[in-house]
């Protein structure tokens, strides 16, 4: 099934700017939809790869409120702030949000391009890399109980012998069960399956 073609999103209250940075986009060969609002953004059509360029100040919510809001969630694209009142520590405090890059207008073509072409491979490597983790979830549902807990205190860095006491089995039956979750999961190493475990395991909370 072949992936949907990215789409640049525009988001910029100036008619004429929104107009001029899809003409440009076009000419090169992207396909862009523009809104005139944040609220339009979130109303419209914004799932399915591509990447945003913000007005990081318009009417009603601007570009950096809604970037370092929670319903930025819901678009998850990376960033280019475009604005033509901006300041240093405006641009400074959307770098470190995140945003892939921060034009002042007016800005050239090419650095719109250019930064354009940056979030676009920014957004194919964390697509790549979600689709990566969902397939090996996929592959961990498919152990059973006893092979996911002698997968977790391997990947805790017991050994057989612990497992095996822990568990109320015997170390050729802990040896048995991971050798069954090493070729579910695809590890060809033990190394390799302490790693996949580790990815799909969840953020640990923050102790205070």
């Amino acid at each position: 099934m072949t992936a949907p073609a990215p789409v640049i999103r525009i988001v910029d209250d100036d008619d004429s700017m929104r107009a001029g940075i899809a003409d440009l986009l076009a000419s090169v060969g992207f396909a862009t939809r523009a809104f005139s609002s944040v609220a339009e953004l979130v109303a419209g059509d914004a799932a399915g790869p591509g990447c945003l360029i913000l007005d990081i100040r318009m009417p009603g919510e601007g570009g950096l409120a809604f970037f370092q809001s929670a319903a930025f969630a819901a678009v998850a694209l990376p960033v280019i702030f475009v604005s033509g009142h901006a300041d240093i520590t405006m641009a400074v405090q959307a770098m470190r949000a995140g945003a892939v890059d921060f034009l002042a207008k007016p800005f050239a073509d090419q650095a719109l391009i250019d930064a354009v072409n940056r979030a676009l491979a920014i957004d194919r490597d964390q697509r790549a890399t979600l689709s990566d983790t969902a397939a090996l979830r996929a592959r961990f549902a498919t152990l059973t109980p006893g092979e996911r807990a002698v997968t977790e205190l391997v990947a805790a860095g017991l050994p057989n012998k612990t497992i095996a006491a822990r568990l109320g089995v015997s170390e050729i039956t802990v040896k048995v069960r991971r050798g069954h979750a090493m070729r579910k999961v695809g590890a060809a190493t033990l190394p390799d399956l302490v790693r996949a475990t580790d990815r799909i395991a969840p953020p640990q909370a923050d102790t205070p």
